[in-house]
């Protein structure tokens, strides 16, 4: 039996704005833009076009959704986007105007850095070293 985490919803509150924020600042790719009617759409963007796992951008029509945007992790990192070129992709993100909460540091798994998405939540910028066993 193979099992695997395909899907991860991002919660926002429109969603070609979070579509743009994704390609632009963070270069992912729309896998999938498919109208549901009324309103929702069924909308998948990945790192790279061939990307086993996704994030499906939800856009939230509920007051207990809306009180999450930004804030889906409790104030945690919960997304780790991971490169293997830190210093580009670092400076691609504060040219496009991406908050970085602290200077890159080195661990003993590789290089890292805290920024925040659209909604101000944090997530991890991080390469991982040779030997920390990362994809990268």
């Amino acid at each position: 039996m193979h099992n695997a985490l395909s899907l991860i919803t991002f919660m926002t509150d429109e969603y070609d704005p979070t579509i743009e924020w994704f390609q632009h600042a963070l270069r992912f790719h729309l896998l999938e833009d498919t109208d549901k009617g009324g309103g929702k759409r069924w909308v998948r963007m990945a790192p790279h076009p061939d990307a086993s796992h996704a994030i499906l951008i939800g856009r939230a029509t509920t007051d207990t959704q809306r009180a999450a945007i930004g804030n889906q992790h409790g104030g945690r990192v919960g997304f780790f986007l991971e490169t293997d070129d830190f210093d580009a992709m670092h400076k691609h993100m504060l040219a496009s105007g991406v908050t970085f909460r602290e200077k890159p540091r080195f661990e003993p798994y590789g290089i890292v850095a805290v920024f925040e998405d659209l909604h101000g939540a944090p997530w991890d910028l991080l390469q991982y070293s040779n030997a920390a066993g990362g994809t990268g």
